[in-house]
């Protein structure tokens, strides 16, 4: 086994250390999601943290981690005879993003299961996980059925499997650590609520802590086991102050007067459920132990909430996480100090009126968005000049070449669900039919691999012809493994919704922008509640521009749209040649996931010989390629040309007004894309 990176020769990174110990010390606080860029020491600091966890005591032989004092009744391996518990150093299991269903929650011998009646368990990761830690790197990135297994085993403590009437139950309680980049997309509300903390890491920029950084790294690479060894004091002297802070932790006294500020904190912040208030006491009581403490203090409330609610407060994936410390520090102020004492001696709030908001008991504080709106503010209409004609000169602060400033989005709304036609085989969302581990039973077929999905009444039926000649005597069904049949299902899959956006002058009109912007925020909100990839191409002036490539951060779509820029030319025929470029690459990476095109613009085509032709053929090739499509019909006014419903013709698709895309409007609820190729 390879030498872990000591957990104190982490340079930097307080507030990642802060909430890691605060969870070694108290278990109960939930766990700690650590979000940040890439390179940031979060997998080397969440491996590190299991050595300095106290030896867990478990029952010889158990493969479900039993405690000998309190063995759960229930044990597949059980019942449990009293016996001397064997100790063992605590565990960190990792779950790999691509991981199955029989990996993480176990398999059963579904042959044995029918044959002899023998519930055969392998234990999965949830089982290696009991009384450890259970860390999940990219987080963000897990498949929605393996989230649904962990927000069950979270909520319950237990992991279940059941399969053809097969049942059986274990105990999972662990310590959930998820690392995860934003930049590559959002975690469901579920989960992140799941989390007890959250931490924001970045780089450091000071040129001697990442000379620090570089040199520890070098040494450890060169020399692992001698490296450690000069850590050893360290790592010795914080794992006896765990130990220490966790013998301290039941004598912690919270207060009804620190109880009064946790609440009014929460509801100050308007964050959803109890969970919050839980987590928020249970982290102010293991800084306070933390700190040697027996009293919870103003600034272990004040750290704590920095810890457990930024999370909790985002409404949408658009909405930044953090707290307005501010207000923070104002609420806590009128919830008053904690009860019998005169106030006289508590920590300052802002943390003894440092600048940085640091000190007291609680360790450091974590960096927060400066803010809470992320819009930038809009100008009367009367104070953004209007369009100019395309080639007229630039007026008096207008930027040069007819370029107009960002305009804000509307407000976003529900939208009608752009579906993909036919059954597609992709990764699992919420969008279009696919073939999929998990959905309603359609039919039976031979399994491919792994038998994970039984067909009971198809595997019965192919091996009842066969009893006599396997000479069958008892009850039992004589099953062999040809007879075994895999159920297929039919549920949702993800797909890529590549946006084309028309940013030219035709469609400059700061309300026409504005309103075309909310569409497209509405668009980006849905595909992310579906699971969607999403991509941004936008075009005016002489050319088309590959805004955002492909990815599954729909926020960093939704950054980039509010930066978008309007005005010149409408080339039109670009920016479709650019999302075909676009697509035929992401076809060879991902060729299981099947594109969307949606096409925001108001049909017109500038610039260039033959300008409406040549847009035309563009749109054909797609036709052509079996792209399912959909144009987003801009235009406004008593008089339509209809140009948007031409290319959607050209393009095979169909085409629905900024109106129509409302989930609430007369048009109906749902919109099917008209796939390339059924139309013609």
């Amino acid at each position: 086994m390879s030498t872990p990176y000591p957990f104190t020769a982490i340079v930097g990174q307080d507030d990642l250390r802060l909430g890691l110990l605060l969870n070694a010390v108290s278990p109960a606080v939930g766990g700690v999601l650590v979000r940040g860029e890439k390179g940031t020491a979060k997998s080397t600091a969440v491996r590190a943290l299991a050595a300095l966890m106290p030896e867990v005591p478990v029952v010889p032989g158990c493969r479900f981690s039993c405690d000998p004092a309190s063995p759960d009744p229930a044990c597949p391996d059980g019942p449990h005879a009293e016996a001397a518990g064997v100790s063992r150093p605590a565990r960190t299991v990792e779950l790999p993003v691509g991981a199955s269903e029989d990996r993480l929650v176990g398999a059963l011998d579904i042959e044995r299961a029918l044959s002899e009646g023998v519930k055969a368990f392998e234990p999965g990761l949830l089982a290696d996980a009991h009384r450890g830690i259970l860390y999940v790197d990219e987080v963000n990135l897990l498949h929605d059925h393996l989230v649904d297994l962990l927000l069950d085993a979270a909520a319950m403590g237990a992991s279940y499997v059941e399969r053809e009437g097969v049942s059986v139950r274990h105990a999972a309680r662990f310590l959930l650590v998820g690392t995860m980049n934003p930049e590559e997309g959002e975690l469901r509300p579920q989960l992140l609520d799941r989390f007890g903390l959250t931490v924001e890491v970045s780089a450091s920029r000071d040129t001697d802590e990442r000379v620090e950084v570089v040199r520890r790294r070098l040494a450890y690479d060169d020399d692992p086991e001698g490296f450690a060894a000069r850590w050893a004091e360290e790592e010795g002297a914080l794992r006896e102050r765990i130990a220490a802070a966790r013998v301290l932790l039941p004598r912690v006294v919270l207060s009804d007067g620190v109880l009064r500020q946790i609440a009014a904190t929460c509801a100050a912040f308007e964050v959803d459920g109890m969970r919050a208030d839980i987590v928020m006491a249970r982290t102010a009581t293991a800084l306070a132990a933390w700190a040697g403490r027996e009293e919870v203090t103003a600034d272990d409330v004040r750290q704590a909430a920095l810890l457990a609610l930024p999370h909790r407060r985002r409404r949408n994936p658009f909405d930044a996480p953090g707290l307005d410390e501010d207000k923070l520090d104002q609420t806590l102020d009128e919830a008053g100090p904690p009860e019998n004492s005169d106030g006289d001696d508590l920590p300052d709030p802002d943390g003894g009126g440092d600048d940085d908001g640091g000190g007291g008991g609680g360790g450091g504080v974590p960096p927060q968005a400066d803010g809470e709106d992320r819009t930038p503010p809009q100008g009367s209409e009367g104070d953004s000049p209007s369009p100019a004609p395309e080639g007229a000169p630039d007026a008096p602060g207008r930027p040069a070449g007819g370029e107009q400033q960002p305009v804000a989005s509307a407000e976003p709304f529900r939208t009608k669900m752009l579906s993909v036609p036919g059954l597609g085989e992709g990764a699992a969302g919420r969008r279009s039919r696919a073939r999929t581990e998990h959905g309603r039973t359609t039919g039976a077929r031979r399994p491919q691999g792994a038998l994970t999905k039984l067909h009971l009444a198809a595997t019965v039926q192919a091996a009842a012809p066969h009893q006599r000649a396997r000479g069958r005597a008892g009850r039992g069904l004589v099953v062999r493994r040809d007879d075994l049949r895999q159920a297929t299902r039919e549920g949702r899959e993800g797909n890529l919704v590549l946006f084309v956006v028309d940013a030219s002058g035709s469609m400059a009109a700061r309300q026409r922008m504005s309103a075309v912007k909310g569409a497209v925020l509405s668009l980006l909100l849905d595909a992310y509640q579906r699971r969607d990839k999403v991509g941004l191409v936008t075009f005016r002036g002489k050319e088309a521009d590959v805004a955002l490539p492909p990815t599954s951060s729909v926020d960093a779509a939704a950054a980039r749209l509010e930066s978008l820029p309007t005005g010149g030319r409408t080339p039109l025929a670009a920016g479709l040649l650019k999302a075909h470029d676009v697509l035929r690459v992401e076809r060879l990476r991902d060729p299981s996931r099947r594109p969307l095109l949606v096409v925001v613009t108001d049909g017109r085509a500038t610039g260039g010989p033959e300008p409406v032709a040549l847009a035309g053929r563009a749109g054909r090739l797609h036709r052509s390629e079996g792209t399912a499509s959909v144009v987003v019909d801009c235009e406004s006014g008593y008089v339509r040309l209809g140009l948007a419903g031409e290319l959607a013709r050209d393009l095979g698709g169909t085409a629905v007004t900024l109106d129509e895309l409302r989930a609430d409007s007369i048009a109906g609820l749902v919109k099917d894309v008209t796939a390339a190729g059924r139309a013609a």
